[in-house]
């Protein structure tokens, strides 16, 4: 992504959950009430009509699938987090995510949002339609993963190393370079309070070693429209020695297999996933559970 423009792939993230949010409740996966303040009309109208003629699934099939399961999923984890008590939630990366503004609870703890200046920058004014004005208890971190280090920028902005947190890291490890995630994730090991845990979703490495892989053919094309590569993968299977390694435990890897059986019943029993990533959350490990 270029340094100075706002990241293309959370404005088409967000577009997906402003089609999905529209649904009646019985259809749909997951709810964002916000979303559609970060999306151009013309957009909107255009991919919806895509999506509802099934167009846009059979250009890439699942994709539509993962995005909504993947924040369904990861809302429910933070819902959860927040009954079992946390003080603060970092989201790396952040885009256009509106948890901080439509997650019950969420209000008691310190929210901060990390991403790129650019982004960051027409985030805040496109969210200022639907939330005005932004609440006190969100704190907008600018930094660049891989040229910034996170624990100084975090430092700066207030951020408790001895607080329990819970890191959402959505859509962003296959951006960035293995030095970035390793960065990353050293901080959080070492620099959050006991309890503390992180959420991510990857993509498996074979994407990137088989050039017949069909959906690596689709985030080929979908680098090429965004200006966003796709880098970064743990090989299938791997990815629990990979955490542990990195001082977490209680890792809980999901394939989008069997969130689909989770979450796509009834009416959307149909739906599909691409079967080349997966959501992993971890536990820091230090203190107790």
């Amino acid at each position: 992504m270029k340094q100075n423009q706002s990241s293309q792939s959370a404005l088409g993230v967000a577009l997906f959950r402003a089609i999905e949010s529209q649904k009646p409740e019985a259809r749909r996966i997951c709810y964002d009430p916000c979303a559609r303040a970060f999306v151009p009309t013309i957009s909107y109208v255009l991919v919806k009509l895509i999506v509802d003629s099934g167009l846009y699934e059979r250009m890439g099939p699942g994709a539509v699938g993962f995005i909504t399961v993947r924040e369904r999923y990861i809302d429910d984890y933070l819902k959860t987090g927040l009954t079992e008590g946390l003080d603060q939630v970092v989201l790396l990366g952040a885009g256009f995510d509106t948890r901080a503004y439509r997650i019950p609870g969420i209000e008691k703890t310190r929210v901060f949002e990390v991403d790129y200046p650019a982004t960051q920058e027409v985030k805040r004014k496109r969210l200022k339609k639907v939330v005005d004005p932004l609440p006190g208890y969100v704190t907008f971190v600018p930094v660049d993963f891989n040229s910034q280090l996170l624990g100084e920028r975090m430092q700066s902005c207030g951020y408790s190393e001895q607080a329990k947190t819970l890191f959402i890291w959505q859509g962003v490890t296959y951006f960035l370079e293995a030095k970035g995630v390793d960065s990353t994730l050293d901080f959080i090991a070492h620099h959050a309070g006991p309890g503390s845990s992180v959420i991510f979703d990857y993509i498996y490495n074979e994407i990137f070693q088989d050039p017949n892989n069909s959906y690596g053919k689709t985030l080929k094309r979908v680098a090429k429209l965004s200006g966003e590569e796709y880098v970064f993968g743990i090989d299938r299977g791997q990815v629990e020695p990979f955490l542990t390694r990195r001082d977490f435990r209680n890792v809980n890897n999901m394939t989008l297999e069997q969130l689909k059986q989770r979450y796509f019943t009834g009416p959307n029993a149909g739906r599909t996933v691409p079967a080349d990533i997966a959501i992993v959350s971890a536990v820091v490990n230090k203190g107790k559970d």
